[in-house]
């Protein structure tokens, strides 16, 4: 075997090794899917994964074209909801005050003197407005 022909065989395995993990993307994306959809009858489920299980590429392709849109909305519907959820956490666990907490320490700051009128205000409108 001369080098040429080695090169082309590796040429060839690499881009059938691509091939295969892409494909093994977008089943593990439709499975995904499938189960996040809960408009479609578990019925509807099952001959999906069926189909998937005896005519994986066929099937494949007709599940993109046909509920493509549906897995792009629920996809990014479950990112904004993941996203929602982790500013939720981070605010909580950072000690995000509420607008009452903020003008009572703007309120205690005043009494104190350690602020002046439009300070309190200022401070006050600001928390209310919730920027």
């Amino acid at each position: 075997m001369d080098f040429a022909s080695n090169f082309w065989n590796f040429v060839w395995i690499f881009f059938w090794s691509f091939a295969f993990i892409a494909y093994l993307f977008a089943l593990f994306a439709i499975i995904g899917d499938l189960f996040r959809d809960h408009q479609l009858n578990g019925w509807w489920k099952a001959v999906w994964i069926l189909f998937l299980i005896f005519v994986p590429f066929l099937t494949a392709l007709v599940y993109l074209i046909a509920r493509g849109a549906g897995m792009a909305e629920r996809s990014a519907s479950a990112a904004a909801d993941a996203q929602a959820a982790t500013d939720a956490y981070i605010r909580q666990t950072a000690g995000a005050a509420s607008p009452s907490d903020e003008i009572a320490k703007a309120k205690a700051l005043h009494e104190a003197g350690t602020i002046n009128d439009q300070e309190y205000e200022a401070l006050k409108a600001k928390a209310l407005s919730g920027s």
